[in-house]
């Protein structure tokens, strides 16, 4: 009969604040800085509000507004179909991904002194077994969240656009490749505008966090904050895209719950 009471329970912690609710994601707003690819591809559209009447003549009771918005802006969810590599993979859009794979726990990888002094910093093997030597191997179907710092940045440098592209940073080929195939990992999460470091095209794959985590029917995760806030393990990440018919992603409103 306990079984009946194990989701009260998940509540009352919650509001007794044994459980604690950290909140990761930015505000969806005009100001929002989006991704820029070269000119001769198609570019995401950023977000637009349009009121609708703010109790005046046009809603005398009500006030609401029209969105739009690309599925890849903000705080935002990467579905398998968004690659390439995950186009013809069961279940791969927003709409049809297992509702399982929205609640996952996650493991925080900090490499912020890193990125602080190297914006072109790239997670490695290396550093993640190192990680691993101190709090333990990373377990199948968790989250890894790349804390960068990145979040904490004006959003005029957030981009950090030179005149040969974005210098932020991410993980490496290696990495990625091992994570998937020997961690298991449910998806890969990140501070900065992608999953993928801004020089990443250079890499080989190009983009390997795509590459590899969707070619896999894994997940990414962008423009996280508040990962400071986060234990290194533990914590409990509730992710769930808007359900757009055969979406490749969305932005969301992603939630981690932390043991108090």
């Amino acid at each position: 009969m306990r079984k009946n009471h194990l989701l009260l329970d998940l509540v009352n912690a919650m509001s007794s604040e044994e459980i604690r609710i950290v909140d990761l994601t930015f505000t969806l707003s005009p100001d929002f800085p989006t991704i820029l690819l070269p000119p001769e591809l198609g570019q995401v559209a950023p977000v637009r509000i349009e009121e609708i009447s703010h109790y005046d003549a046009r809603g005398p009771g009500h006030y609401w507004n029209n969105l739009s918005f690309g599925e890849h802006v903000g705080t935002h969810f990467d579905a398998p179909i968004h690659w390439y590599t995950g186009k013809d993979l069961p279940a791969n859009s927003v709409d049809t991904m297992p509702l399982k794979d929205m609640i996952a726990p996650a493991c925080v990888i900090d490499c912020s002194e890193q990125a602080e002094q190297d914006p072109d910093f790239l997670l490695t093997v290396p550093i993640v077994e190192a990680w691993e030597a101190q709090h333990g191997r990373i377990p199948e179907r968790n989250w890894v969240f790349l804390r960068s710092g990145w979040a904490k940045k004006d959003f005029r440098a957030y981009a950090n656009l030179r005149d040969d592209g974005a210098h932020t940073p991410g993980p490496n080929a290696e990495v990625m490749k091992w994570l998937v195939e020997h961690r298991g990992i449910v998806g890969f999460g990140t501070e900065t505008i992608g999953t993928d470091a801004g020089q990443a095209g250079h890499l080989v794959p190009p983009y390997p966090a795509h590459h590899y985590l969707h070619g896999a029917g894994r997940y990414g995760l962008q423009c996280l904050c508040n990962l400071d806030q986060l234990p290194a393990t533990g914590a409990v990440i509730i992710a769930s895209p808007l359900k757009i018919r055969n979406g490749s992603g969305s932005p969301l409103r992603v939630l981690a719950l932390i043991s108090n």
